[in-house]
């Protein structure tokens, strides 16, 4: 039983209420969108993910894409829903004005990206590559690129892909294959294979651009010698419409574990014609704008699933009638209690709970800085949220992801052997959950990104908008006196000490030992992602309690709950940071003593 609404309450809340004040200011490119505005379009979103989207889930799973003779096709319902999803204006909702964008802030484009991947997560890769290759060609192509792609494909007509891996290799893009040839009117010919193509063709769109990494004949070997090509499956006519077949073709598709909806190609270049995007040999920097678009995003799936599990999981928990209350019956007028009623289910229930409320809230957090980065007018704000997003984008998409997987278990849990079985459908919400964890880099590459690349950059000058923010809110709250606040307060003190520990012992032993960082870095990406949800409760259960003592009215029970999750959050979630701590303190030692021979 796929179960869901979108959590609109809870969207509003971390939207409006709780980074209001979390030193960005308010942006001026953003004034003409009113809380009012920015809700009716929540609002409306939210019907499109259920009314259009949820539908097609179990069945799109269950029939998954097709190829025969070249062709690509979607399950059925897609292409109408697409259409649909497009007219009225989704996939062009934060996209610049300039191209046919909407201009929406960054903050209600990842709620929105929330409700399509937990209605649908399959459906939401053709839009949600598109908007990423989008922000590579905003960036980095010519303007002549610009004017001929960007229009459409904000749009919708046209959709976007990335390709970057082939058979031989994965993360390392160092040694992929693929050559680019100049030609004398200023194109490339591209000739290469690539996997694993999300998106990579379909019956979606009039035409399909992929941007592709490849080597130019004089490229210096390794990741310095990669370029990147922009390669539509139809070259456009001269009034900018599709025309005439390029050299691009679909070897086949994946069979999958689960995503069945989405269509991941193998694609072959041959002779393909092609544009530069960016300089050459520097393709890999102008793809990094695409792929850490898409890394955040690849979170905000982990969260959608997470959510749509919850919400599946609670709807059974309350029917599914099994034993009794170890407290006493519940429910005497039947013959047993639901099983809601039993701790060992509750606890499954919080957890998915707090790991959708607290991800929810920690994406805001990371949303409102890429507003800031893009739209700030104080050059130390934009410096400031670029510092931060740098930091926080292999937590969001590892953390998320990790939590999405386990969440999707949970339910399956929940419902037992009925879970287990596909009628209910939520065994798919494990098997879409779990590549999640796998693209985009390997939530392991993410850590090895995080402790390797962003905690020395800039001597350490990443981590100071992070931990400004949470010492900040600790001292804030020094004085407080409610008992729960205060010990609330007590816990994120405990976990952002294991923190800093825990920081500097990798910046003194990797500086050495380059393997004890990489030890550390998944235990490490996990303490700063609890550390950070720690600071994003608290902050919540501060408003909660201000504004039950004003008088909360109709949302009394909103702003209860606020408080009793962020509750289990400190008492049964956040006590994992210390063993982190532990682990990370531990060192290699017992990681790296066996012999490779020896497994």
């Amino acid at each position: 039983m796929q179960v869901y609404e979108a959590p609109l309450r809870d969207m509003r809340f971390v939207l409006h209420e709780l980074f209001a004040d979390d030193g960005y200011g308010g942006l001026k490119a953003f004034e003409e969108f009113t809380p009012d505005l920015l809700d009716a379009v929540l609002e409306e979103a939210a019907k499109v993910a259920k009314d259009i989207l949820l539908p097609l889930n179990a069945s799109g799973d269950l029939e998954g894409c097709t190829y025969e003779n070249g062709i690509v096709r979607t399950p059925k319902g897609f292409k109408e829903a697409y259409d649909q999803f497009r007219e009225g204006g989704w996939t062009a909702l934060a996209s610049d004005p300039k191209w046919g964008g909407q201009g929406l802030p960054e903050t209600v484009n990842k709620l929105v990206e929330e409700m399509i991947c937990a209605a649908n997560v399959s459906f939401s890769l053709y839009p949600g590559l598109t908007h990423g290759a989008t922000t590579a060609i905003e960036g980095h192509a010519t303007e002549d690129l610009k004017q001929a792609y960007l229009p459409k494909m904000v749009s919708g007509v046209w959709s976007g892909t990335m390709c970057l891996t082939e058979p031989h290799c994965g993360t390392d893009l160092g040694l992929l294959r693929t050559k680019a040839e100049p030609q004398a009117d200023g194109s490339y010919k591209l000739t290469g294979s690539k996997i694993f193509i999300s998106a990579g063709d379909h019956d979606l769109t009039e035409n399909v651009i992929h941007l592709a990494l490849a080597r130019l004949p004089d490229a210096p070997k390794g990741v310095k010698g990669i370029s990147l090509f922009l390669v539509p499956k139809y070259l456009p006519k001269e009034d900018g419409s599709a025309g005439a077949r390029n050299g691009v073709s679909v070897a086949g598709i994946e069979h999958k574990m689960g995503l069945k909806g989405s269509a991941t190609c193998q694609i072959n270049f041959d002779d393909a014609t092609g544009w530069l995007v960016g300089e050459p040999n520097k393709g890999l920097a102008a793809m990094f704008t695409m792929m850490n678009t898409e890394r955040v995003s690849v979170g905000v799936q982990g969260l959608g699933i997470n959510e749509i599990a919850y919400q599946s999981a609670v709807a059974y928990a309350k029917e599914r009638l099994q034993g009794r209350s170890l407290s006493g019956p519940k429910r005497p007028d039947l013959p047993a209690d639901p099983i809601i009623v039993h701790p060992d289910v509750r606890r499954m229930l919080m957890t998915m709970r707090v790991y959708a409320e607290g991800c929810r809230a920690l994406g805001m957090w990371a949303a409102r800085a890429l507003d800031a980065e893009k739209h700030s007018e104080d050059p130390e704000v934009r410096a400031r949220a670029t510092d931060f997003i740098a930091l926080v984008t292999p937590v969001v998409k590892a953390l998320f992801t990790d939590f999405g997987t386990d969440a999707a278990n949970l339910a399956v849990q929940v419902y037992g052997g009925h879970g287990y079985i596909r009628e209910h459908g939520v065994e798919q919400f494990v098997r879409d959950a779990r590549i999640a964890q796998i693209y985009e880099g390997t939530n392991g590459v993410q850590a090895l990104d995080l402790v390797g690349r962003k905690l020395p950059a800039h001597m350490g000058r990443n981590l100071r908008p992070f931990f400004h923010a949470v010492s900040g809110l600790c001292e804030e709250m020094a004085g407080v006196e409610d008992k729960a606040l205060k010990a609330f307060t007590g816990g994120l003190q405990q976990a952002f000490g294991a923190l800093q520990l825990s920081t500097g012992m990798i910046a003194q032993k990797g500086l050495a030992d380059p393997e004890e960082a990489g030890a550390a870095a998944t235990d490490y990406l996990r303490l700063m992602g609890l550390v950070g949800m720690g600071y994003c409760f608290l902050r919540a259960a501060r408003i909660a309690h201000a504004r039950l003592a004003e008088g909360a009215g109709e949302d009394e029970g909103f702003y209860k709950a606020k408080i009793a999750t962020a509750g289990f959050f400190f008492d049964r979630i956040l006590p994992q940071a210390t063993a982190a701590f532990l682990a990370i303190k531990s060192g290699k030692r017992s990681l790296m003593a066996l012999e490779a021979e020896a497994f």
